[in-house]
């Protein structure tokens, strides 16, 4: 077992009287951390084993039976209902549980995505609901094998301090060639090397085509298999809807809404273009990433090698230093994730604007980083000069390099 960065925060707020609604994707290791953090849970409904999901999809009123049937005591009775969304009558019961006796049960929903409960009009407990996500490793739990020198050396452009400590070990340390080419899934950290391609392969092959046609969401499989590849090949560039409506031949109002899936199922995320510069000619269209690296090479159908990723290493890394930068903006709460880009040419790959602040990120392949690689940085600090203070180049440099008075070079382990 190895500790997770919410792990302290989970386990004081799993505590209080409220229904708790945990999400993320698949193989994110959210019923892992649930059964360290709730080892007596009275009742555990794994939904996403067909004969117990068919069991309450013919009568969801039998955990109010069950619940019911609970002898009462002193501590709340801990439910846990594991892939809820399949069923979405269970939220119905859930409520009424809740509203007849708050302290008597404590209820927490898990689930792999949330399109199904909203297309359904699910009952979401408003009022009565904590929302919680858990997204695949971040680089405080998974530790690079030069962390401690980097990190205390540098300061990092978006830290996560720790509210706890936690029982067991981070996860095994990488480099970051293995990270570029397999991801940060905890299910792929821990897994022999020789298992990893396997492993993503299959996420991509049978988990996405099992959630999809469960579901049914998606009445054309083969399009929406063209257009995930096409989607993850262009993953971390911006969204060029028309091209890959074309090539994947479908609708352009189609390809928006497997954009939609890919998000309500958590696979993805978009990164929105900054519209406070005074630059003109700005392009305004999203960047799509996906929510890991591994599972992008896999989905892309490139080779999961850790040569081929040292081919073209250069938008893995930037797809890795923002989905990295995504992750934890998510779990610190408020803020927001740009990109900037002219017409012209004129680009800074990530924009953090938190708290009223700008801090803008380059992320560069080199070892060596120079002044000139500061150029764009710069310019969008002079542009800002009230709520962007310094700005950082994300790269491979050995330890924090000051590359001007207002930018740092920071090695990628120190981020």
């Amino acid at each position: 077992m190895f500790g997770r960065w919410v792990e302290s925060r989970w386990k004081k707020k799993l505590g209080t009287p409220f229904v708790h609604l945990v999400f993320g994707a698949r193989q994110t290791g959210k019923s892992t951390l649930l059964r360290k953090l709730l080892p007596d849970a009275a009742i555990w409904l794994d939904f996403s084993r067909p004969a117990e999901r068919v069991e309450y999809l013919r009568n969801p009123d039998l955990l109010v039976q069950r619940c019911r049937a609970l002898p009462k005591s002193r501590r709340s009775a801990v439910v846990v209902v594991d892939e809820a969304q399949n069923v979405p009558e269970i939220f119905d019961a859930v409520q009424h549980l809740y509203d007849s006796d708050k302290r008597r049960w404590r209820f927490v929903l898990c689930g792999s995505s949330d399109r199904k409960l909203r297309v359904t009009g699910a009952n979401l407990l408003p009022g009565r609901s904590l929302l919680h996500h858990l997204y695949p490793l971040l680089l405080a739990e998974r530790p690079a094998p030069q962390a401690r020198k980097t990190r205390t050396e540098s300061s990092s452009p978006l830290p996560m301090p720790f509210s706890g400590k936690t029982e067991e070990p981070w996860f095994p340390a990488a480099d970051l060639l293995e990270r570029l080419t397999f991801g940060e899934l905890p299910v792929i950290a821990t897994a022999a090397r020789a298992q990893r391609a396997g492993l993503l392969l299959a996420y991509t092959t049978v988990y996405l085509e099992e959630e999809l046609r469960r579901e049914a969401l998606v009445k054309n499989w083969p399009a929406f298999a063209r257009f995930l590849q096409l989607a993850a090949a262009d993953a971390g560039r911006i969204i060029n809807y028309a091209r890959i409506s074309r090539d994947a031949g479908v609708s352009l109002p189609t390809v928006k809404s497997y954009y939609q899936l890919l998000e309500d199922m958590f696979i993805g995320f978009r990164v929105t273009a900054f519209s406070g510069s005074p630059r003109k000619s700005l392009l305004s269209t999203e960047r799509f990433f996906f929510f890991d690296v591994g599972v992008r090479n896999a989905a892309a159908e490139l080779p999961l090698s850790t040569a081929a990723a040292r081919a073209n290493p250069g938008p893995l890394f930037e797809q890795w230093v923002g989905i990295e930068l995504w992750k934890r903006l998510q779990y610190l709460g408020g803020g927001k994730l740009h990109y900037l880009r002219t017409k012209a040419g004129a680009e800074v790959d990530f924009i953090i604007a938190r708290g009223g602040r700008l801090v803008p990120i380059e992320v560069k392949w080199t070892e060596r980083p120079s002044v000139g690689d500061a150029r764009q940085l710069t310019a969008f600090l002079n542009e800002h000069p009230k709520r962007a203070r310094h700005g950082y180049v994300v790269c491979r440099c050995a330890a924090p390099l000051a590359l001007t008075d207002r930018v740092t070079a920071l090695p990628w382990a120190g981020l």
